[in-house]
C-alpha cells in the first residue's frame, strides 16, 4: 500500500491494544502503520492492515532507537508518529524522546514525570493534592517482612507500585493484582512478588464492594500544548477474571459524566500533561464517590470503545500534531458499545439489567468488536478470530461467575 500521507505511524507492542491503535488509522487515513512485537502473535502478526516486525529485544532501550531510526530513514519525508502500546515502551519514548531523529514525534510528557504518574505511590498523593477520591492505600515495603498492621480489613487488594519494574522480573507466575481473602493470603502474595525478585514498594488497599459494573475506565487526550481537548468516560460492563487478564476490560458501554472528567481535567492541565491517558476508576456504593486506581500514560488495551463512539484516537492525534489545529474542548455523549468477547459472552455474563441498553445500541449499529474489522478479513483472519472466540467462551465460563438476576 503506498502512502501519500505526510505521517506514518510507528506503533510498539503486539497486543489487542496495537491492533485497536492501528485500526484507528487505517479507518481515518487509509494508512498502513508499522508495528515492531517482540513475537510474532495474533492479533498483530498476519494483519493486512499492520507492516508487523518482530524484534525480540524490542524494549531494551538502544534496540528501541535502533528501529525508530530505521523507520525514520525509511520515510525520510515523513513525519513519524511513535505510540507505545504498553507501559514499557512509554517509558522509553518518554525518555529517549530527545534523542530521537527530528522527523519522529513521540507525543510523550518528559520521563521524570511519566515516571512519578505510572508510580502508583506518588500518583496517589498527586489524588489527594487535587482532591481525587482513591481506595484506602497502604505503602509496604519489603524490610517490613509480615511485621506491619493495616488501617483496613479484607479482602485486600495487592499489586506493584512500579508495573514496569515489576513484569521485568520475568517470573509469568506473578499476577496482575492480588485479591486476597484473608491476612495469610496477603502473605503468602507479597513473599511471591519479592522471592521473584521485585524491587519496589507493593501498594495494598481496601477491596472496593461492587461487581464489574461499578468499574469505569476514562481516556484522554492532552494536546502539545498541554490542553485536554478530548474525553471518553465508559461504563465497564465485564472484565476478564483469568489470573493473567484479571481487570482487563470485555465490555465498555459509554456514558457522559461532566463533574467527574472535569476534576481529572484540571490536574492534567496543570501538570502540563501531552498525549494520551487512561485512568481507571471504581464507583463506591458506600459513599457515592468515583475512585482512582491508576493512571496510564497511553491510551489504553480497550482504547478502541473511545474510536467506536466516533472519537477516532488516531484523527485526534494527526489533527494536533500534523495539521496544527486547535481543537475544541469534547467529552464524548455519543452512546456505544465495546466488546472484545462475543455477544453470548457479553449477555451471559452482564447483568439483566444493562440487557436492553446493550440490544438498543447493536440495533441501532452502535456496536463494535475490537477484532472484527472488514479491512482486514482474510479467510485465514476470520479462522483466527473464531478462536478467539472460542477461546474466550472457554476462558469466561471457567473464571467469571454468571450473575444471579
Amino acid at each position: 500500500m503506498t502512502n501519500d500521507l505526510p505521517f506514518q505511524p510507528l506503533l510498539f507492542g503486539g497486543d489487542i491494544n496495537v491492533y485497536s491503535v492501528a485500526r484507528a488509522f487505517h479507518e481515518a487515513y487509509g494508512v498502513k502503520s508499522i508495528a515492531y512485537g517482540k513475537y510474532p502473535s495474533f492479533p498483530c502478526y498476519g494483519s493486512e492492515i499492520i507492516d508487523y516486525r518482530v524484534c525480540a529485544n524490542n524494549e531494551s532501550a538502544q534496540v528501541f532507537c535502533q528501529n525508530a531510526l530505521a523507520v525514520s530513514e525509511e520515510f525520510p519525508d515523513k513525519t513519524i508518529l511513535l505510540l507505545g502500546c504498553g507501559d514499557s515502551y512509554v517509558q522509553l519514548a518518554a525518555h529517549c524522546k530527545d534523542q530521537l531523529p527530528k522527523n519522529i514525534i513521540a507525543p510523550y510528557i518528559g520521563g521524570t514525570l511519566l515516571d512519578a504518574l505510572i508510580n502508583k505511590e506518588k500518583f496517589y498523593a498527586l489524588c489527594d493534592q487535587y482532591g481525587i477520591d482513591h481506595p484506602a492505600t497502604f505503602v509496604y515495603e519489603k524490610s517490613m517482612g509480615h511485621d506491619f498492621t493495616l488501617p483496613f480489613g479484607p479482602p485486600y487488594i495487592a499489586k506493584p507500585a512500579d508495573g514496569v519494574a515489576y513484569w521485568a522480573t520475568g517470573v509469568h507466575e506473578l499476577a496482575k493484582v492480588y485479591v486476597c481473602q484473608t491476612w495469610e493470603e496477603l502473605l503468602r502474595a507479597l513473599d511471591q512478588v519479592y522471592d521473584a525478585g521485585y524491587p519496589d514498594h507493593m501498594i495494598l488497599q481496601e477491596f472496593i464492594p461492587g461487581d464489574d459494573t461499578y468499574m469505569r475506565v476514562l481516556t484522554n487526550y492532552s494536546d502539545r500544548n498541554g490542553l485536554v481537548k478530548r474525553m471518553c468516560l465508559g461504563h465497564v460492563l465485564l472484565e476478564e477474571h483469568s489470573p493473567h487478564g484479571i481487570g482487563n476490560h470485555a465490555v465498555i458501554m459509554t456514558e457522559y459524566d461532566e463533574e467527574l472528567c472535569l476534576r481529572i481535567k484540571t490536574m492534567l492541565e496543570d501538570l502540563h500533561f501531552t498525549g494520551f491517558s487512561n485512568f481507571d476508576i471504581k464507583y463506591d456504593k458506600r459513599d457515592g464517590k468515583y475512585k482512582a486506581f491508576e493512571i496510564n500514560c497511553r491510551q489504553g488495551r480497550s482504547n478502541y470503545y473511545v474510536t467506536g463512539a466516533g472519537q477516532n484516537i488516531a484523527k485526534t492525534l494527526v489533527q494536533d500534531r500534523i495539521e496544527k489545529q486547535d481543537l475544541e474542548f469534547e467529552i464524548c455523549q455519543t452512546r456505544s458499545l465495546w466488546r472484545m468477547v462475543p455477544r453470548q459472552v457479553a449477555f451471559s455474563f452482564i447483568p439483566k439489567e444493562y440487557h436492553s441498553q446493550m440490544k438498543a445500541l447493536i440495533q441501532a449499529g452502535a456496536d463494535s468488536h475490537s477484532l472484527e474489522y472488514v479491512n482486514d478479513a482474510s479467510w485465514k483472519r476470520k479462522l483466527r478470530i473464531i478462536k478467539n472466540h472460542l477461546g474466550n467462551i472457554k476462558r469466561f465460563e471457567r473464571y467469571n461467575k454468571k450473575p444471579q438476576n
